[in-house]
């Protein structure tokens, strides 16, 4: 389905994230269609860390610290005050408590950059500016998450601002010194390979190796970023690359780590709107009204794009 809806998007020169999304949702209603559990696992491990790892090997360092300022204001500074202004609109429409609209906040606050800069390559956005989206893209995740556990300890108990701010400290900071010590261990190894298909094997085991020992870190009950730690390793990787791999395996790498990031990418968006018939039997199933979920959506749609 991926590959017949991406070459027909392709052919009538529209989006293909926005396209899979769109027949996602009609097949969720097709009878016979079994609709699978789009579950944190499979998003969290299975999705997330293949994902920032092929974007990763392909991102200048050079161009990721020229614009780091921007990039750092949009990943972490907007994430934070988007989730903030969403939270506050859900906390005044729908019946919650502060932590749980918060939590929400920190859902829909990350943009991503897959939609966007397929748009933007194709009507000629500068340089700069792509640039800029796809450094944004890895980093905000690890914001959002880092919000949304905080969130979650908040529903639990009660969590201080002083807390609140160790927790985003151990995760950066964990999480990007797990990556740095992921790569120095790779480095080495790929270094003495001269096969690609070894190479490009080895490669594969680096997100998850990167990830989950971040997750698995705990400090003073905060864990540390697996986002941070899969991007700063792909991040030094990338750029170590032309030292430490031969031009074949080089090649060979890109061109599986770019298979992968297409399929993992549009099976995302496929998987999304197939989740449609789900959300809509589920809200009706609710005790609120269908007008006020309804609002409720327009406004947290309008309140993302006004903060923006």
């Amino acid at each position: 389905t991926v590959l017949a809806v991406t070459a027909l998007a392709n052919g009538i020169n529209f989006s293909a994230p926005l396209l899979l999304m769109l027949v996602g949702i009609g097949l969720s209603f097709l009878p016979l269609i079994h609709v699978p559990e789009l579950s944190s696992e499979l998003v969290l491990i299975g999705f997330l860390p293949p994902l920032l790892y092929a974007a990763a090997i392909r991102t200048s360092v050079i161009d990721f610290r020229a614009n780091r300022r921007s990039i750092a204001q949009l990943s972490v500074l907007l994430v934070l005050v988007t989730a903030l202004g969403v939270g506050l609109i859900t906390w005044l429409i729908l019946p919650v408590s502060f932590p749980e609209a918060l939590a929400l906040g920190a859902v829909v606050a990350p943009p991503d950059a897959v939609a966007a800069t397929s748009i933007a390559r194709r009507v000629g956005l500068p340089r700069r500016l792509v640039t800029i989206l796809e450094g944004e893209s890895l980093v905000n995740d690890a914001t959002a998450i880092t919000l949304l556990r905080v969130a979650i300890a908040a529903m639990a108990g009660t969590i201080t601002a002083a807390q609140a701010s160790i927790g985003f400290l151990v995760a950066a900071l964990g999480g990007a010194a797990v990556g740095v010590i992921v790569a120095l261990i790779v480095v080495p190894i790929r270094r003495r390979i001269t096969q690609p298909v070894f190479d490009t094997a080895i490669s594969l085991l680096v997100p998850l190796a990167a990830y989950l020992p971040a997750e698995e870190l705990n400090v003073g009950g905060f864990h540390g970023s697996g986002v941070i730690s899969v991007v700063t390793a792909g991040l030094i990787l990338g750029h170590k690359s032309p030292v430490i791999q031969s031009g074949q395996s080089r090649l060979s790498e890109r061109v599986n780590w770019a298979t992968i990031q297409f399929l993992l990418e549009n099976t995302v968006f496929l998987l999304i709107g197939l989740q449609a018939k789900t959300i809509i039997e589920a809200n009706s199933q609710s005790d609120l009204p269908a007008w006020q979920i309804a609002g409720f959506c327009a406004a947290v749609l309008a309140g993302v794009i006004i903060i923006r």
